[in-house]
């Protein structure tokens, strides 16, 4: 019988977050020219850390005797968001925005762009599995993702 409501709160918990996540934009649409790739760094290790945290908060609230139903899906959308957050910054800012793609003899520009969208589609992966799991490993290759963009991307070593 507990094990039956638990199934049966998570799933509603679920459902209710699929309908009311908001949808959040990382950056305009239009060409406006301000960017601050700066930011959009510290802004994308930030939400890592807050899914690495929601993740441990929610296996911790998971094996209590008597777990805090609300903290606990409160938990579980704050990963959710998030992780939606990194991928729309991945999505709408660097993709169409930032990553140009080479002429077609610049050998060298073609490389790092082919390794920056692999970098970029793994940080979407792996972001997609952050919201699936609270399997903390996908927090840890997060970073390094977002760290060896960031090298390859600003041609520099990250602070």
């Amino acid at each position: 019988m507990r094990k039956n409501l638990k199934m049966t709160i998570m799933a509603v918990v679920f459902v209710m977050m699929s309908v009311v996540s908001p949808r959040l934009l990382a950056h305009c649409q239009i060409p406006c020219g301000i960017y601050d790739d700066q930011a959009r760094f510290s802004s994308m290790l930030e939400d890592v850390r807050t899914i690495d945290k929601s993740m441990r908060q929610i296996k911790s609230l998971g094996q209590m005797e008597a777990p805090n139903w609300n903290q606990l899906v409160r938990w579980i959308h704050n990963k959710e968001v998030h992780a939606e957050k990194l991928a729309e910054t991945i999505t709408y800012y660097f993709m169409p925005q930032r990553i140009k793609l080479p002429d077609a003899v610049d050998e060298a520009g073609r490389h790092k762009y082919v390794k920056e969208i692999t970098l970029l589609h793994e940080i979407l992966l792996n972001s997609m599995k952050a919201k699936q799991t609270i399997d903390l490993k996908y927090c840890t290759r997060l970073l390094e993702l977002i760290q060896q963009f960031r090298k390859s991307y600003l041609g520099e070593e990250s602070p």
